[in-house]
């Protein structure tokens, strides 16, 4: 057998392979051939998407499953020996892992990432590939793991045996988080992006130390109660019988496959705590408070728990006086795991001054590209009133009769201390106009809102732009904030993609964090958003895939210029610590010191619109959403002042992966000339096409918003014209116009009076309403037809349904005739 003729698969089949197993390779369990570790971009075009080609490795070799430790690329024997070198590395780089191979049958090249080796590459033999054993002892060599800390590193994942396994990076992060807790880290930090199952990937790691003895007693805190039950019935599932929640309120939760469960509870109804679980899950807010008798954590003793997983731990943990850092500090002995998609770093609040430099970071756009992790686009809207400033005329009264401040109010003022209802109303048209137009109004859409009152009335102008849909269920929009029961008992049917209602939600900041809104397509944002952190936070509603429902990237509307944070060096960028102690100052940020923001401006005494608010004396029922002022804000509402849209942008990702911004008009001329190249090329393609329909439909395809640009121009233009107007400055006819050049022409002689009284009401129906589809049969059963006899009949006056085709053909080819 010649080698050189033989592929890159019988390399691996005839030569490869068997030496793995010379050295000792379990094929079983420890390789794994053609492994693909990304799915490939989502690749957005209008409305075309497609996926990008994913990465996949021909061998990864791992000590034990999810435990890589050696990547090998293969290649032709008519290739060199180092061919798939390069690409290896680059994979290796990726999936963290440190042994590199490239064969083309005759042997090996090994590059060893770890440094520990005098030579970086070296050549071996078919029969000197190394063993499992040998690899895994210069692993713990370079990673510093003791035989104790090595046996915790090999313990192994969960494997329910459905198949389901950790993504890579999800490995990556679970295999850095227990290494360094093996070693003796008692603080540990993971930064995740929102979408790639920070969840999961905790779930992992506490089973892992928890089944290796290495922790007995552990503890998972999050924010919101719907995380806890969720987790509780999904991920931690597997832990039932050993796991309790901290809790006095019995629930039913659904899980995942449809099924439901009650939960189990840790307290009575006394708040007696019952000490013999081993997986306490709890709520911040539900262990701790400003009174001491709220202080539930305080009945553990400081040493009962070994291990404690802080969820979304940028929410105020971070802070030295925070509530939920009190709970940290009780349980200090503890090792403790912070779970963050957005590390909050300001000179005197980070998460990274309390649990160090994160052992493994996953970005947003490292998932994106890696197509874990949905792709957007943007539209911007600027209002004429958000734009300008509005000062009220002299003497100007409020709906009190009140006269309003004279002054200049901006968009600081709007929905927050003055209210002008048109402006409410004119956001709700364009969010209702958007989903009309993508042509889903069932689209899962959040509205954020200045507050709670805010988000009532814009859910009231939603409601009457969409009165045809809410007619038939009431829920079509609903507010979900923390003091409307209502809408809190539709979270659950929000966040499930089996369930229909509700559509749009409008909420101020409850659903801005921690809520697996899976097929959410479209975030309005129609208050500020002064925090990175927040607006991290906000942009994750929207980046989870859900390929069952061909949920594969979404839009973000932004009415108030918070995505102006896409522009910052810091959006997605990585976690920066700002504190910077000189020679003789302490380690630590001081406690003393004046509170600044992100960007080093002073903050004021009260919580400003973009801080997470725990305990709000003002509205106890709502701690994450409501007024965060000292006392109630008095707004000044106006009326009769209308708003207009100045300005509207799409803003988009190039194939480079960056924001591009134009106006609506310039990026569909640019999208309609890649479609054609001349107007002689539209016509020919025009003309030839037999249902014009067709062209149209291919085009919305492409999501180019023709109906906007129609819009615009104010003018009764069918699509013919837009396109030829738009891409190639042809002068527009109205469909009146074109109607009347056909009659002046009288095309219709040849007809009988019955055939020709069809042709000219058809004409009319084009004129009126539109209609592109002439030929469609359907349309001879509605009036003004159907008084002209039957289908049959008036189908029978042009000597058949060919006949009536072609007279339809012909009729078309007349309207376009004149086509300047």
């Amino acid at each position: 057998m010649d080698k050189r003729s033989l592929s890159e698969r019988d390399i691996c089949t005839k030569y490869i392979t068997p030496a793995l197993r010379r050295a000792g390779w379990d094929e079983l369990n420890q390789i794994r051939e053609e492994v693909s570790f990304t799915k490939g971009r989502i690749i957005v075009r209008g409305k075309l998407v497609s996926r990008g080609k994913g990465k996949r490795a021909d061998y990864i070799l791992s000590v034990k499953p999810n435990i890589p430790i050696a990547i090998i690329e293969a290649k032709e024997n008519t290739q060199a020996i180092s061919a798939g070198l390069q690409q290896g590395l680059e994979y290796a780089e990726t999936l963290g892992i440190p042994f590199v191979f490239s064969s083309n049958g005759d042997g090996f090249i090994l590059h060893d990432r770890t440094g520990m080796s005098p030579t970086p590459e070296v050549t071996l033999s078919l029969d000197q590939f190394p063993s499992p054993a040998e690899l895994w002892a210069r692993y713990c060599q370079w990673k510093g793991l003791s035989d104790d800390a090595s046996t915790v590193a090999l313990q192994d994942y969960f494997d329910d045996g459905s198949g389901k396994t950790p993504r890579y990076y999800q490995v990556n992060a679970v295999n850095s988080a227990i290494e360094a807790i093996a070693k003796g880290q008692d603080r540990v930090l993971l930064v995740m992006a929102t979408g790639t199952g920070k969840t999961y990937t905790a779930f992992q790691i506490i089973w892992r130390l928890w089944k290796a003895g290495q922790k007995k007693r552990i503890l998972f805190l999050a924010d919101r109660n719907v995380l806890i039950d969720q987790t509780m019935v999904n991920d931690f599932r597997p832990f039932a019988g050993t796991m309790a929640k901290l809790s006095t309120q019995a629930k039913t939760i659904e899980r995942a496959d449809g099924t439901s469960t009650d939960l189990t509870l840790a307290l009575d109804k006394r708040r007696r705590i019952d000490t013999s679980y081993e997986i306490y899950l709890g709520l911040y807010q539900a262990i701790t408070g400003p009174d001491e008798s709220q202080k539930l954590y305080k009945e553990f003793s400081r040493d009962f728990f070994d291990l404690i997983v802080i969820d979304e731990c940028h929410r105020g943990s971070a802070a030295d006086d925070s509530a939920w850092r009190e709970i940290l500090d009780h349980f200090t002995s503890a090792t403790q795991i912070g779970l963050t998609a957005t590390p909050k770093e300001t000179e005197y609040a980070s998460n990274i001054d309390y649990f160090g430099a994160p052992v493994y970071s996953y970005s947003l756009k490292q998932g994106i590209r890696d197509g874990f992790l949905a792709p957007y686009k943007v539209i911007k809207v600027h209002i004429d009133r958000d734009v300008q400033g509005y000062r009220p005329v002299q003497g100007q009264l409020d709906r009190d009769g009140e006269e309003v401040e004279d002054r200049i109010y901006n968009i600081k003022d709007f929905d927050r201390t003055l209210v002008l209802d048109d402006r409410t109303k004119l956001v709700a048209q364009k969010v209702s106009e958007f989903l009309k137009q993508s042509g889903d109004r069932m689209a899962k859409t959040i509205v954020f809102c200045v507050d709670q009152e805010h988000a009532a009335r814009m859910r009231q102008a939603l409601i009457n732009e969409n009165a045809d849909l809410v007619a038939q269920n009431h829920r079509y929009v609903m507010r979900i904030t923390g003091n409307d029961k209502e809408g809190l008992d539709q979270l659950g049917n929000f966040i499930d993609p089996e369930a229909p209602y509700p559509v749009i939600v409008t909420t101020s900041r409850l659903l801005s964090t921690g809520v697996d809104a899976q097929t959410c397509r479209l975030i309005v944002l129609d208050r500020e958003v002064g925090s990175m952190t927040e607006f991290k936070q906000i942009v994750g509603r929207g980046t989870r895939v859900h390929e069952d429902t061909q949920k594969l990237f979404f839009t973000v509307m932004d009415f108030r210029g918070s995505t102006s944070h896409f522009a910052d060096p810091e959006f997605d960028g990585e976690p920066v610590q700002i504190y910077q102690p000189g020679p003789d100052d302490p380690i630590t940020p001081p406690d003393d010191a004046p509170q600044t923001d992100d960007e080093g401006a002073p903050l004021s005494p009260e919580p400003d619109d973009d801080e997470t608010v725990l305990i709000d004396p003002i509205d106890p029922l709502d701690p994450l959403g409501g007024n965060t002022g000292g006392g109630p804000i008095r707004k000044v509402y106006v009326d009769g002042v209308g708003a207009v849209i100045v300005a509207e942008r799409v803003e988009y990702l190039d194939e480079n992966g960056k924001l591009v911004t134009e106006s609506l008009r310039d990026y569909t001329r640019k999208a309609l000339k890649r479609q054609f190249a001349s107007l002689d090329d539209f016509l020919k393609r025009w003309n030839g096409e037999g249902r014009k329909q067709a062209v149209f439909e291919e085009l919305a395809a492409e999501g180019l918003p023709l109906g906007v640009i129609a819009a615009e121009l104010g003018k009764d233009l069918d699509p013919f014209d837009l396109i030829c107007h738009i891409a190639f400055d042809a002068k527009p006819l109205t469909r009146r116009e074109r109607a009347e050049s056909v009659k002046k022409r009288d095309v219709f002689t040849k007809y009988g009076p019955q055939a020709k009284a069809v042709l000219e009401a058809l004409l009319e129906k084009y004129a009126d309403e539109g209609v592109m589809n002439l030929d469609d049969l359907g349309v001879l059963k509605i009036a003004p037809f159907s008084g002209m006899g039957s289908v049959v009949e008036l189908v029978r006056a042009f000597g058949g349904k060919p006949g009536f085709e072609q007279a339809v053909h012909d009729l078309q080819s007349a309207i376009y005739e004149e086509s300047a």
